[in-house]
């Protein structure tokens, strides 16, 4: 098809070109077709027209990963607002925060959250108006819910003509400040990732594309509307699922999985604990992975189980997507001992490696990435002052997207990643900022002092310990820590280990000396 402009055109031309094609498969076998998906989400439009959401509005997801929340994200958009996904696993102080923040008109909620996330809105003065699902699943809670109230009458629903520069949707990622911070993303910036897409990994309507990543975790975006454009099968996987690998392998090849995505992590615990040597996995065609570094050691065992894929390592903040990517060799290089790069800049985006003081380096020094082009964010809801400092502009009035990671070039030209600017890190594909988790335990009343670090794991790529000064120098249980913390953190913020201080180190100019903190964990 020609380069769309919006995406639901994906929908609408796949539904027009392939309508009894399987769109979207769940684990337990239940699907939709192309036809009946765009059906679906046309209701879901008329649904939020009839309740008045208009082209701009901001309108928030808290569902599981499902047929249903497909339907709503096409929906959504084609009501012309912009979808703002959330973590279901999150607390509701959080998703609450989140959807307060970015003013949504209506919330489509699984009835398991909605007690918490209505109390949270009224406490926060929200006036959203929540859509309930009784749950997920094939999408019959979508059409039951849609049909509850507002009767539809067709003659009064009205096409939403969008537009490219319009709001597509909001991904909320950790904020420094201790609240989440709102990436907005325009349709241009989406449609330009995922027509790179197109053009790099060449997918087919006969592909299946695993949904690994959660919704709300930019992975997605090419999960979810690469496949659609394309008139392949975007298969479902459970968060439970996602997690076992035993059962995941399992699942990876009976559902014949053509392109594979996720986070490093989940991939060297399938080749450590999948068993994957017992099981066919011939349709596997392309493994992608991204959103942390995936050790060697793990990396070369995955091939030598699958050796037949194309394997990718993609790069990028949530900020720009996909930025970079690298190729990797078809021969396992049995004597590397370092990461592979993260590579060169995607051809539909244009990069530079800057110092502290924004300046161009010398080819092969190290800096700070900066990336332009039609996929760099628009800014951050709400915060223009932060949309400001996260951008470098040149001397013609280029504005260049600072990821805060610093990097250098090979003799090739492909980056090399050397570690973080700031102190974001990125646990499980996710970005932590660490300041966000201290200000989370800064709450709990008998926490006097704290201090987050992220240390290297062998196995888990990276853990998070938090050390901890009590008021009256007692300990605290582990238990209660972890349970108080996964009430304002979703599960992957939640710090691994817990240490305790009489007090925390100091540098010479009284602030904690995180590099004394970090040496003591890794010890």
């Amino acid at each position: 098809m020609s380069a769309a402009r919006k995406l639901a055109d994906y929908l609408h031309h796949a539904a027009a070109t392939w309508p009894y094609r399987m769109a979207v498969e769940e684990t337990d076998g239940s699907s939709m077709t192309y036809e009946h998906l765009a059906q679906l989400s046309d209701r879901v439009a008329q649904r939020l027209q009839g309740m008045g959401v208009q082209r701009g509005d901001r309108v928030g997801i808290w569902l599981r990963k499902s047929i249903d929340a497909v339907a709503a994200i096409f929906g959504i958009l084609k009501a012309g607002a912009a979808y703002v996904p959330v973590d279901p696993s999150a607390p509701a102080t959080r998703n609450g925060y989140i959807f307060a923040n970015c003013q949504a008109r209506a919330i489509f909620v699984e009835d398991r959250y909605a007690r918490g996330l209505a109390e949270e809105l009224r406490a926060l003065g929200s006036a959203s108006e929540l859509v309930h699902l009784e749950g997920v699943g094939a999408g019959a809670a979508m059409r039951r819910a849609i049909n509850d109230s507002h009767p539809l009458i067709a003659a009064e629903q009205r096409p939403i003509v969008s537009a490219p520069d319009d709001l597509a949707y909001i991904l909320y990622t950790s904020g420094s400040t201790g609240k989440p911070k709102g990436v907005m993303l325009s349709h241009e910036n989406a449609t330009s990732f995922v027509d790179w897409c197109s053009e790099t990994f060449s997918p087919t309507e006969e592909d299946r594309f695993s949904a690994h990543a959660p919704f709300h975790f930019d992975l997605s975006i090419l999960d979810i509307f690469v496949s659609i454009k394309h008139g392949a099968t975007l298969v479902i996987i459970g968060e439970e699922l996602g997690k076992e690998p035993l059962g995941l392998a399992q699942f990876i090849s009976t559902a014949r999985i053509t392109h594979w995505y996720s986070a490093p992590s989940i991939l060297s615990l399938l080749a450590q604990r999948g068993r994957l040597s017992e099981l066919d996995y011939g349709q596997l065609r392309t493994v992608l992975f991204a959103g942390e570094v995936f050790p060697i050691v793990h990396l070369n065992a995955l091939r030598r189980l699958w050796p037949h894929p194309v394997y990718y390592n993609l790069y990028g903040p949530t900020e720009t997507n996909v930025c970079t990517y690298y190729q990797l060799p078809p021969r396992i290089e049995t004597e590397r001992a370092e990461p592979y790069p993260i590579g060169r800049v995607c051809e539909h985006l244009a990069g530079i490696v800057v110092d502290e003081a924004g300046r161009e380096v010398d080819k092969g020094g190290s800096g700070e990435l900066c990336i332009a082009g039609p996929s760099v964010l628009r800014g951050y809801w709400g915060a223009p002052e932060l949309t400001d400092r996260a951008f470098l502009v040149d001397s013609s009035g280029r504005r260049w997207y600072r990821t805060g990671d610093i990097v250098s070039a090979d003799e090739h030209g492909n980056y090399k990643y050397l570690g973080r600017r700031d102190r974001m890190v990125k646990k499980r594909g996710y970005r932590v900022e660490l300041g966000e988790i201290e200000a989370c335990l800064y709450r709990h009343a008998e926490i006097a002092e704290a201090a987050v670090v992220a240390i290297p794991h062998d196995v888990h790529g990276l853990l998070v310990n938090a050390h901890l000064v009590i008021r009256g120098g007692e300990r605290l249980s582990l238990i209660r820590l972890k349970q108080f913390c996964s009430e304002h953190l979703p599960g992957y913020m939640v710090p691994d280990q817990f240490t305790f201080h009489r007090e925390l180190p100091k540098t010479s100019t009284g602030k904690v000396d995180y590099q004394t903190l970090t040496k003591a964990s890794s010890s």
